[in-house]
């Protein structure tokens, strides 16, 4: 008896935290796969949870239509890390239930769309043997191995918008206002968000800052007949107490110290949602297009990256566990300062 091949079939998933973008992304992957190599494309639940639960379903290239222009995610995520060590007695091998799924559903091969958790996973499971390809994500633009990921654009017009609407009322009232935006460990959000909202103080965890400077910083605007300042802060710089968001110990700081009327202003969830920027639509759709042409192609345990304008590839074992934070070199920190950016360290 001759067995019959099936279509190729690959799997998708989207893991972690939502951002503008990933339904691109889908769509990318799933058109390219569909219309261009004749495969079938699984659309597996909340994200690793799908395939630990087996909730997934068949997509149609009529299914994604319509959804380029959509913020978060059609088949749902999650932050399960299916390799967390667990302690209790009843826990089950997730990894082994993940392959024995993978098998059953009869992939060739499983994208997996995602930041830096979710990329550290998948190199993991491409290490159990699985045909593994990573597209990654993150409005924090710090996964490591890429110039930029998709999601970062769409949250710094978010911000930057924000920022500029900050200003009036800022002016009006002749006060200071600090402004937290996402970033837990890198700056590159409220670096560029700063700079293109025309931030005076801009506060990121890879600067050391000393918060006396920033206020010796703000009082002398205020000296020097400035009627208000902008702050912007990462969400992520050290405060030394837990109860307090950063925006807040910053802005309760600032008061203490000038004496100046202070606001603070915490962007929160709002950065991740909406409707993609359309650099993010573009980035999104390159990223997915790209997987799957590794996976026509046999190559896999890869990230697909974007460096300068180029979309390639880089081996998941050396993206995982890595962050892609703002360097000290950087020229655009060097060209800020010269500006009069305070960075809240002794280069002023």
């Amino acid at each position: 008896m001759t067995l019959v091949k099936h279509a190729p079939r690959i799997g998708i998933l989207t893991a972690g935290g939502d951002c503008p973008g990933i339904n691109a992304a889908i769509r990318g992957v799933g058109k390219t796969a569909i219309l261009e190599h004749g495969m079938e494309v699984i659309g597996i639940s909340s994200g690793f949870l799908g395939l630990i639960n087996q909730e997934y379903t068949i997509l149609e290239e009529n299914q994604l239509s319509g959804i380029l222009t959509v913020g978060g995610t059609i088949l749902g995520t999650s932050r399960e890390n299916p390799f967390k060590k667990s302690h209790s007695m009843l826990s089950i091998d997730k990894p082994k239930l993940i392959r024995k799924h993978y098998q059953e559903l009869d992939l060739d091969a499983l994208v997996c769309i995602g930041g830096n958790g979710t990329m550290r996973t998948a190199a993991f499971l491409a290490e159990e043997g699985l045909n593994i390809i990573g597209i990654p994500k993150t409005i924090d633009n710090d996964v490591w191995g890429t110039d930029v990921t998709f999601g970062f654009d769409s949250a710094l017009w978010i911000a930057t918008e924000s920022i500029d609407r900050l200003h009036s009322t800022a002016n009006s009232h002749k006060r200071i206002m600090v402004i937290e935006v996402m970033g837990h460990h890198a700056g590159w959000l409220a670096l560029f968000s700063g700079i293109a909202g025309g931030g005076d103080v801009i506060l990121i965890p890879e600067v050391e800052f000393d918060i006396e400077l920033v206020a010796k910083c703000l009082k002398k605007r205020a000296i020097n007949k400035k009627p208000y300042s902008i702050v912007v802060v990462a969400e992520g710089i050290p405060t030394g107490k837990k109860d307090e968001s950063a925006g807040l110990f910053i802005a309760n700081a600032i008061k203490d110290l000038t004496g100046l009327e202070t606001r603070e202003t915490i962007l929160g969830y709002v950065q991740r949602g909406g409707s993609p920027s359309p650099m993010d639509r573009v980035l999104a759709t390159r990223f997915g297009a790209a997987a799957v042409e590794l996976i026509a192609q046999n190559e896999y345990g890869l990230m697909v990256n974007l460096k300068g304008n180029q979309i390639s590839s880089i081996p998941l074992s050396e993206v995982g566990g890595k962050l892609r934070l703002v360097p000290m070199d950087l020229p655009l920190i060097h060209k800020t300062r010269k500006m009069g950016v305070c960075f809240g360290d002794e280069n002023l």
